[in-house]
């Protein structure tokens, strides 16, 4: 029988908008700069390990539990579980943390989209990337101003539902991303010096995983989380408008392998470039990869550059709207349930705008903070006398609590509660409706009952060592 939500309009839908939810900052902005900072080839290789041993298996659990239950993450735990019911609270409070500062770095993206455009057409921009970079912070008013228009489209998409909002902006925004990383790929990779930044990302490194193989593995773990939308409500809730007709482990396969493809190119897009400009320095830098080290490729291209500035923070902002909606979804959806569960029709449009004004008004703390420019207070800092907890800014404080805390934790719960609680049968029973066959399903069971709950636990013990700075695998 199918959802009475309501379903996807197809297939093709479906996967677009999974791959749009998992192609975000993550692959964009995240896979480039952690990649530099942690040995590039060495971090490429246990990516693609985790991706298709441990991401895999857990994208085919969490859309057939959406599936199964017709229901978004917290009513999806609560039918299917009894000891782990409440697993579903962690998958809504991951997504709203992480739109606080999701929504702010898409808004900065948005800024620098409409920068380019005005240099392109004014010739305004006569500054170089870091100065350009440090105004924007210190400009709170502007920063919230960026974050609300970003809330606002949000809210546009997420306000027409599933079928004729989320899917009908996916089917078009994820080809033309597509498209425009193929265009700004061309350029980094024919830029004088970007012959560096590949063989840093595909030549053969193993001293990085001899010096802090823990270290990589969580960051690399950490990431491939992040980048997949795992563990943070949206597949669960995704999944729960899949038709039974369709097959979950071909369409978890399709959206990891799509979703690592496109942070491989995402890795072409800005590594070779920050390696012709800056040297392998420039690859480690966090968002200043994104905000300084290519504005300043850009600009260097002279009467050109603000066109592939204006393409390239386009796309960024494609990439970071299609992950925006999936996660605002979730607690849509989570509000559509509890509607449904006492007999009243949901009004989604009040529903989305009640979460995106929820989601703005944290968000509006973190942009005004301008990652540690302002000097706000960030709780906990410099807590129990550890330097670097807590140390930078409002983006870091709450990034440890989804992406260090609740993402590895909700993944590592919910391998023991299917492994070991409910039976990964279930599972089996649910991929093989409507004639479906899981010919993965022996590499499945093994990898869900033992692997995953492992490489999680390490993984977990790697971000909170990473996040508070113990330095206890270094």
């Amino acid at each position: 029988m199918e959802n009475s939500r309501g379903n996807w309009g197809s297939n093709i839908g479906f996967l677009m908008a999974a791959v749009g939810s998992a192609v975000g900052l993550g692959n964009i902005w995240g896979f480039p700069y952690k990649m530099g900072a942690n040995g590039g080839f060495a971090f490429l290789i246990i990516y693609l390990a985790l991706a298709f041993i441990v991401g895999f298996v857990v994208m085919i659990s969490e859309i057939a539990i959406g599936r199964k239950t017709g229901k978004g993450v917290i009513g999806a735990y609560q039918e299917i579980s009894k000891k782990f019911k409440w697993l579903g609270f962690l998958g809504i409070a991951a997504p709203m943390l992480i739109m606080t500062f999701y929504s702010v770095l898409g808004a900065y993206c948005l800024e620098y989209l409409f920068l380019n455009l005005g240099d392109l057409a004014f010739g305004t921009l006569n500054m170089a990337g870091g100065d350009l970079f440090g105004a924007m912070l210190t400009k709170p008013g502007a920063c919230i101003f960026f974050t609300f228009m970003f809330m606002a489209i949000c809210f546009l998409i997420v306000k027409g539902g599933i079928k004729d909002g989320i899917e009908k902006f996916n089917t078009v925004g994820m080809p033309a991303l597509a498209i425009m990383l193929l265009i700004t790929i061309i350029r980094s990779v024919s830029l004088p010096g970007a012959a560096e930044g590949l063989k840093f990302m595909f030549a053969p490194n193993f001293e990085p995983l001899k010096e802090n193989f823990i270290g990589v593995l969580s960051v690399a773990g950490g990431q491939m989380f992040f980048s997949l939308s795992l563990a943070m409500g949206a597949i669960i809730t995704y999944g729960s408008y899949l038709s039974k007709k369709e097959d979950i482990v071909k369409n978890s396969a399709i959206i990891v392998v799509s979703d690592t493809c496109v942070a491989l190119m995402a890795g072409l897009a800005v590594i070779p470039a920050a390696f012709a400009l800056g040297g392998e320095g420039a690859a480690m830098s966090g968002p200043k990869l994104l905000f300084i080290t290519l504005q300043d490729v850009f600009s260097a291209m002279g009467n050109i550059g603000p066109l592939f500035g204006a393409v390239f923070y386009l796309l960024v902002f494609i990439a970071a709207i299609t992950s925006a909606i999936s996660l605002t979804e979730v607690a849509v959806t989570t509000y559509a349930d509890r509607c449904e569960k006492k007999g009243v029709t949901p009004n989604r449009i009040k529903a989305t705008g009640v979460v995106c004004v929820l989601i703005f008004l944290g968000a509006s703390v973190v942009a005004a903070d301008g990652l540690g420019s302002n000097g706000m207070w960030v709780p906990f800092q410099n807590s129990l006398g550890i330097v670097g907890a807590f140390n930078d800014c409002w983006l870091d404080f709450v990034d440890f609590f989804a992406e260090g805390i609740i993402m590895p934790l909700g993944a590592l719960l919910m391998s023991l509660m299917v492994g070991w609680e409910i039976g990964t049968d279930k599972i089996k029973e649910e991929v093989e409706v409507e004639g479906n066959k899981f010919h993965f399903y022996t590499f499945y069971k093994i990898c869900l009952r033992f692997i995953v709950p492992i490489a999680m636990a390490f993984i977990l013990l790697g971000q909170i060592d990473g996040f508070l700075g113990l330095e206890i695998f270094s």
